[in-house]
């Protein structure tokens, strides 16, 4: 059999299981990358909150604690790998303290509680970034701390992180397959499947390596539209002196002017 026939063999017999096994890839990685993006705007948003001398001893101690957990979770979470963390959460925490997981709500929590590791530094970043004085500006006109990351920050920050948000997707795209050490049906999982019967590694190695790429590809390219699509047209009218006159009235004045004086 000719490398092109057994990739034909691999489609014809397993092509529907290679496409189920791509939307499930699909799924865990939109659900983690949601869910991650929440836990890391919370985590980043905590992250810069301020802590003034002149706020009480409490706030200052409780905040000090929490930054501290949230920074070991970043840590920990951002320097081991998932397969490693797949493995501990599946089976470890069954062993150590009986709680049974069902395989597809570890895969999501998984993947989840990773992007939102990764995502929190993104967050923090990108808050950090947005230039100072917007925040003394709104402070100035009366806006608490909340409304000015709501309404100021937070729509800029935003922005600015789009890029990342879509590189997590597609790592995540890939990084899915090491669930397929907990029996994760995913992509990886159906090429092992199919190795496994027909003995056609490199076979359905190409099919799926395709796929992934497809995946990734188009994820891509529909994220790049988005980022267009915020940036706003490209053409537009700068705010002129004849244009400012225009909309504040003194084009008209001056219209009035000229014509008592002919």
């Amino acid at each position: 059999m000719s490398f092109l026939d057994g990739i034909v063999k691999c489609w014809t017999v397993y092509g529907s299981s290679y496409l189920a096994g791509a939307g499930r890839t699909l799924l865990i990685s939109f659900v983690g990358t949601v869910i991650g993006c929440l836990i890391g705007f919370i985590v980043g948003i905590i992250q810069t909150l301020p802590a003034d001398k002149n706020d009480p001893l409490p706030k200052r101690v409780i905040l000090t604690a929490v930054k501290t957990l949230l920074k070991i979770y970043v840590e920990v979470f951002r320097g081991t790998p998932m397969i490693v963390q797949a493995v501990f959460i599946y089976y470890g925490i069954r062993l150590a303290f009986g709680l049974s997981m069902s395989m597809w709500a570890a895969a999501f929590f998984i993947v989840s509680i990773n992007t939102g590791a990764y995502m929190a530094e993104t967050v923090r970043g990108g808050i950090l970034s947005i230039d100072s004085g917007q925040t003394e500006g709104a402070k100035a006109i009366g806006m608490s701390h909340v409304q000015t990351m709501l309404h100021v920050i937070l729509p800029q920050a935003f922005r600015n992180i789009i890029p990342q948000i879509g590189n997590n997707f597609i790592i995540n795209i890939k990084d899915t397959s090491v669930l397929s050490v907990i029996s994760i049906t995913d992509l990886f999982f159906v090429h092992k499947s199919v190795v496994g019967a027909l003995y056609l590694y490199f076979q359905s190695a190409t099919i799926v390596m395709a796929i992934y790429l497809t995946l990734t590809l188009t994820s891509s390219f529909l994220l790049r539209k988005l980022e267009s699509k915020l940036d706003g047209a490209d053409s537009y009218d700068l705010a002129t002196t004849d244009t400012l006159a225009h909309t504040s009235g003194l084009a008209k004045y001056r219209e009035q002017k000229r014509s008592r004086k002919s």
